[in-house]
């Protein structure tokens, strides 16, 4: 009796011990699965992330200006300031007033050729950051504002002077710090990162 007592103890107690591990095995088990489709989900993310921002840069600003030939002036002059990446990689929104080649073309060629000088990067980026504005603006906000405020518009660039913009029938036009006029030849280019508008001519802040 005592001895089989004591086989039934045994019995139960590697039944008990196998449960015990049992439990233990599938607990292990569990945890990797949850680790592993953590890490799926992380890496799935990762790649949706990436390719979103691939997609951005794609149809970015600087892609848009990249891909036309009458804008390789800026473009360059983009690169040499290196304000190119932000203009790719940065959500912005930006609203960018874009000099064409022939309107970089009416810039003294001296003076053009001395902003392009690694020196001289502060005063080309001051320049080209006058050209930009923080927040997607359409020719059709521009008007309204117009309209709104009495023919004439003031708004603040990224480099921190002014801009103004009137109308001459349907056309845009914008007044630098100089009184020197820029026309909008080409609206509402959209990018990713926010709008282009095409000028066919540099402005300047007050000098």
């Amino acid at each position: 009796m005592k001895l089989r007592n004591l086989f039934m103890i045994a019995i139960i107690s590697a039944v008990t011990f196998t449960s015990c591990e049992d439990k233990e095995k599938k607990a292990q088990e569990e945890k990797e699965r949850m680790e592993m489709e953590q890490m799926e989900a992380e890496r799935k993310a990762e790649m949706k992330a990436q390719e979103k921002k691939m997609e951005m840069e794609s149809n970015s600003i600087a892609a848009k200006a990249m891909a036309t030939p009458t804008l390789s002036t800026l473009v360059s002059a983009l690169q040499n300031a290196e304000l190119a990446q932000m203009m790719k990689e940065d959500e912005g929104p930006f609203t960018v007033f874009a000099p064409t080649n022939d309107a970089f073309s009416k810039v003294d060629k001296a003076a053009m050729d001395n902003l392009m000088k690694p020196e001289n990067k502060k005063q080309l980026q001051n320049v080209l950051k006058y050209h930009v504005v923080s927040g997607k603006i359409t020719s059709s906000d521009l008007a309204a504002e117009i309209q709104a405020n009495n023919g004439t518009f003031n708004f603040s660039t990224v480099e921190g002077a002014e801009l103004t913009a009137t109308m001459s029938g349907d056309k845009i036009i914008l007044k630098d710090g100089n009184g020197k006029t820029a026309n909008i030849v080409q609206a509402d280019v959209d990018a990713s990162n926010g709008v282009v508008h095409v000028i066919d001519a540099v402005v300047m802040k007050k000098s």
